[in-house]
This record gives C-alpha cells, sequence and structure tokens, in this order.
C-alpha cells in the first residue's frame, strides 16, 4: 500500500502536467456520473487549490513587477526600439481583438456564489475614481486585501527605484522572484487535484451543460489567437517589410510555433528562436537580444487569455461594459500579459488584476482562474505557441527590414 501512494505521489510531483489535468479533468466527469455525494465531497480540494491560488498570486505579482523593472538593463541597442514596438502594438491589438471577440460572442461561466460581493462600477468615470483611489493605498493593505491595482503601482514604484541599487541587490530580487516562481510551480502541480474536485463539484451541482460552457469559452480563446497569428500578425509584418508576410509568418509558425505548443514554454524555446534567426541570417547582436527579450514581453496570447476569461466573469455577473471601459481593460490586460513571463501559468494567475477594475472580489476572480486551468491543456499551449512565434516573427522583420534600408542606401549612394 505504502508503495502505491509513493508511486502516486511521485507521479503526481514529475508527471506530465498536460496529462495529469486531462486525468483530473475525466476522473471528476466520471465521480460526478457516479455520485454526486461523493463528487460534493471532494469538492473540497477544488476550494483548497483556489484558496492557494489566492494566497500566493498578490505577491507573485508585487515580485515579479519589482524584479522585472530594478533588473531592466540601460542603453539598449536603438535597432531594438521597433522590435519593442512591434511586441507591444501587438499585445494591445491581441486585447482589442479578444474584445471585439467577447462582444460578439459573450461567455458565461459556471462561478459558486458570483453574485456576493460584486460591485458593478457605473461607466467609466465610476471605474477611473476607484482605480485612483485603489493606486494610492498602503502596500501591506494592498496585499492583505488582494488589490491588485495598487499592488502594481506599489510594484512598478519600487522596481524603478530599486533600479539605482547595488548589483547585489537587484540580484536578490532576482533570486526571490525566482523563489516565488518556485512556489507558484509546486501550487501549480496540485492543479490535477484541484480540477477534479471543481469538475466533479460543479458538475454535481450545475449538471453537465457546464462542459458547453467551457468547450465554448476555449473555442472563443484558440479563434481569437489564430486571428491574431493569421491576420494581424502578417498586417503587422507586412507594415514593416512591404512585402508579402505569409512566407514569414508560415515559417516562424511552423518552426517556432509548434515546438512551442508542445514544450508551453517561451523561455525553453529561445534556443530554437535563436537557431531560427541564425538560419535566415539576422544580425546576431539584435535578435541575441530581441528574442529573449521578447519571451518576456511579448504576450499576445496571454493578453488575449487576460481579456476573454475577464469578460466571460463580467457577462456572468451582468456587469455593463462601455466602449471607454473595454479599452481601458485592453490596457491593463496589456499591461498584466507583459508581466506574466516566468510565471507558471502566468497568463491566468494575473486575471485578477484585469477584475479588480469591475468590482468583482477576489474570491470570484480566483474561482475564474481555477476555470481557465480546466481549459489550460489547449489554452497554454496555443498562448505559447503564438507568443513564441510572435518573438522571432517580428526581429526577422524588422531585421529584414533594415537590411533592405541599408541595400537601398547603398543603392542611393552610389
Amino acid at each position: 500500500m505504502t508503495t502505491k501512494k509513493n508511486s502516486f505521489f511521485n507521479w503526481l510531483k514529475s508527471g506530465n502536467l498536460i496529462g495529469q489535468i486531462i486525468a483530473g479533468l475525466l476522473a471528476g466527469i466520471l465521480l460526478a456520473m457516479v455520485s454526486k455525494d461523493a463528487a460534493n465531497a471532494v469538492g473540497l480540494l477544488g476550494e483548497l487549490f483556489v484558496h492557494a491560488l489566492k494566497a500566493v498570486a498578490p505577491v507573485l505579482v508585487l515580485v515579479l513587477v519589482v524584479s522585472s523593472i530594478a533588473s531592466h538593463r540601460h542603453g539598449q541597442q536603438s535597432s531594438l526600439r521597433p522590435i519593442i514596438v512591434m511586441y507591444l502594438l501587438s499585445v494591445f491589438c491581441a486585447s482589442v481583438v479578444a474584445v471585439v471577440a467577447s462582444y460578439h460572442f459573450p461567455q458565461f461561466i459556471t462561478l459558486s456564489h458570483a453574485h456576493q460581493g460584486a460591485i458593478p462600477p457605473r461607466g467609466i468615470s465610476a471605474i477611473l475614481h476607484s482605480l485612483l483611489l485603489s493606486m494610492v493605498v498602503n502596500p501591506l493593505d494592498a496585499l492583505l486585501n488582494a488589490n491588485y491595482i495598487g499592488i502594481l503601482v506599489w510594484g512598478i514604484g519600487l522596481g524603478l527605484a530599486f533600479r539605482h541599487s547595488s548589483d547585489t541587490t537587484r540580484l536578490m530580487l532576482t533570486d526571490l522572484s525566482s523563489a516565488i516562481g518556485w512556489l507558484v510551480r509546486k501550487v501549480i502541480r496540485c492543479a490535477p487535484l484541484g480540477i477534479f474536485g471543481l469538475v466533479a463539484s460543479i458538475l454535481a451541482s450545475s449538471g453537465f451543460s457546464a462542459l458547453w460552457n467551457y468547450a465554448s469559452l476555449l473555442s472563443l480563446l484558440l479563434g481569437c489567437m489564430l486571428m491574431m497569428a493569421l491576420v494581424v500578425n502578417p498586417v503587422l509584418v507586412f507594415w514593416k517589410i512591404r512585402r508579402n508576410p505569409y512566407p514569414l509568418v508560415f515559417l516562424c509558425l511552423r518552426e517556432s510555433g509548434v515546438t512551442a505548443f508542445f514544450t508551453r514554454s517561451s523561455a525553453a524555446n529561445i534556443p530554437v528562436n535563436m537557431g531560427i534567426a541564425k538560419r535566415l541570417g539576422l544580425d546576431e547582436d539584435t535578435y541575441s537580444v530581441s528574442i529573449p527579450l521578447g519571451a518576456n514581453i511579448s504576450m499576445a496570447g496571454a493578453s488575449i487569455t487576460i481579456t476573454v476569461l475577464t469578460l466571460a466573469a463580467v457577462h456572468t455577473l451582468n456587469i455593463p461594459v462601455d466602449f471607454p471601459t473595454a479599452i481601458m481593460l485592453s490596457l491593463v490586460a496589456s499591461l498584466c500579459a507583459c508581466g506574466a513571463s516566468g510565471v507558471a501559468g502566468g497568463s491566468l494567475l494575473l486575471i485578477p488584476v484585469a477584475c479588480n477594475m469591475f468590482g468583482i472580489p477576489n474570491d470570484t476572480a480566483m474561482q475564474v482562474v481555477a476555470v481557465g486551468f480546466l481549459i489550460s491543456v489547449l489554452q497554454d499551449s496555443a498562448e505559447t505557441a503564438l507568443n513564441s512565434s510572435t518573438d522571432i516573427l517580428f526581429t526577422a522583420a524588422v531585421c529584414q527590414s533594415e537590411a533592405q534600408k541599408k541595400i537601398l542606401l547603398a543603392e542611393h549612394t552610389r
């Protein structure tokens, strides 16, 4: 018996997370079909998982923002500027695509006690008023009450302050960020058990119609990501290189996107993108910086995930959203997406920041995060594929554009 227990915990600790999530999902469905009482009982596992996420997320956001800003290097090459502009423009466009798609195909998700504590804002002025007040709070109060807007402001302020500190201090912040990341990975490792409990209890109480909501939500996410990969990104590339962008787009999707889909890590895909850049003959001084940088700030897929899931919660809670509020959500989602790097399930854990805009309480926001983990088997893979392929795509576009300008300048000089 002890050997079997050890085998189970070893599998949970080091097994393939995708396979474990699928197993937890199927086990939850099966238990809900067999016994509703047992399914409601194992719902405790889901509650524990959600509470663990709720506990670690505020600290994660603060440390991640402080560390990333404090470790930023001065004096980067000017050739990186157009690449960074394309990265950030792509992230914002992704959020706009997600907003438009969510308006045309509104999603609804099952949330327990969703009506409790949600305070719908009354237009853009109410949101701005709430946003400004949330920004000027005590940092400890922001952490204790999961005020993510306040956490974000303090993170940016402390990060800017620590940029002037010693190398030892900045190294300490990097180590602290790594330590929090390790803790988050351990929490994420419990996702299969949490999903097992969540699925079983939700299906036992709400019926199997809830599964259709998850499938519909996943379809919208994947549709938005395909729109970015096959329509918006090619337009941005054409704007830069002024010729048919699709040969380059398909090359990057095939050689970078497919690999990233299965590794589910932009950081792990950096060597792949480096190899593609070398084969394309790009400027090494540029791509050696832009590709690792892209793995941190080129997060169009994360922007889509944050926006779609936040608006799903908004629609579920019947919170009205006007056009200016939607644009503000796009900006907030873009900012969150750029801070999602290096975090296991990073885009999901930053959803509460966007939910704060609409007065959605942290308990409900964390249920949205848990729903994200239910569909993360495909969502996270597609998100990483879009993020990583975009890194090499925009780097190649800018490098080729710069090379073309040099050729034209040389010909004009003659």
